[in-house]
């Protein structure tokens, strides 16, 4: 039985999407991950790019609201920046974990700075997932 996860961040347009991506893609057979935001936007485009590198495919991915999410069980709940840790709603009977990562979102400069910089923040995640998750 695979064990449930649900990433949360403010916007669920990077950072919880990465993760959710990563974590199916890296340990699929043991681990079934979702992502959703607080004030979901829409998909960063920068962040499909930099997983589509890697061979993770989020294109189709959309940001979804934690509403969406009421009233289901997780195994574990992971808080990917310190807004969503602030405001998340409480999901019972899950493990709650945290780890805050830079937004994407406010990366300033060209395109290549920009995607250099969500490519840093996918191999912190992906770094932070195998840490957490590989054991």
């Amino acid at each position: 039985m695979k064990k449930t996860v649900l990433f949360i961040c403010t916007h669920n347009s990077a950072r919880s999407q990465i993760a959710e991506g990563l974590l199916n893609a890296v340990h699929g057979d043991r681990y079934e991950a979702y992502s959703a935001g607080i004030q979901p936007t829409d998909m960063n485009p920068h962040v499909i790019k930099v997983m589509a590198e890697i061979g993770v495919d989020i294109s189709t991915h959309r940001s979804k609201r934690i509403e969406e999410f009421r009233g289901r069980a997780f195994d574990y709940v992971v808080t990917v920046c310190d807004h969503a840790k602030e405001v998340c709603p409480f999901f019972p009977g899950e493990k709650v974990l945290h780890h805050s990562f830079p937004d994407p979102s406010t990366f300033k400069g060209s395109e290549d700075q920009i995607l250099d910089d969500v490519r840093q923040v996918r191999d912190e995640i992906k770094k932070w997932i195998e840490q957490t998750f590989a054991r």
